[in-house]
C-alpha cells in the first residue's frame, strides 16, 4: 500500500512557474514508479511524466521541455517542475504510482495509486 499527498498547486500567470510536490508512504522500498496525471474541466485525466525507481523518466509531448519531474528518495518526495506554464496546463493535478517499471506509467490504467489531487490554475 501507498499513500500520496500533493501539495504546491495554486495560481500563476501565463508563462510563470510552479513547483508540486507529493509524499508518498507506505511500502516505498520495492520497485515503484512515480508519476504525475492531470484534468482539465471537462477533459479526460492524462498523464504529463513519470519517473521509475532508477530515475528514468518520461514525458507527455505536450510538457516536453517545460516540465521536470524529479524525486528525493531520502524524502520520500516527488516533484514537478512547471515552467513557461500555459492556459491548457490548468488543471487538477494527481500523483500516481505503479509498482514496477515506466511501462504503461502514463495512462490511468496502469496506475495502482492515487492522490487526492492539487489545483492549477493559470491567468492570463
Amino acid at each position: 500500500q501507498l499513500q500520496l499527498v500533493e501539495s504546491g498547486g495554486g495560481s500563476v500567470q501565463a508563462g510563470g512557474s510552479l513547483r508540486l510536490s507529493c509524499v508518498y508512504s507506505g511500502n516505498t522500498y520495492s520497485r515503484i514508479t512515480m508519476a504525475w496525471f492531470r484534468q482539465a474541466a471537462g477533459s479526460e485525466r492524462e498523464g504529463v511524466a513519470a519517473i521509475d525507481s532508477g530515475s528514468e523518466t518520461t514525458y507527455a509531448d505536450s510538457v516536453k521541455g517545460r516540465f521536470t519531474i524529479s524525486k528525493d528518495n531520502a524524502k520520500n518526495t516527488l516533484y514537478l517542475q512547471m515552467n513557461a506554464l500555459k492556459s491548457e496546463d490548468a488543471g487538477l493535478y494527481y500523483c500516481a504510482a505503479k509498482w514496477g517499471g515506466l511501462q504503461n506509467a502514463l495512462h490511468d490504467y496502469g496506475i495502482d495509486y492515487w492522490g487526492k489531487g492539487t489545483l492549477v490554475t493559470i491567468s492570463s
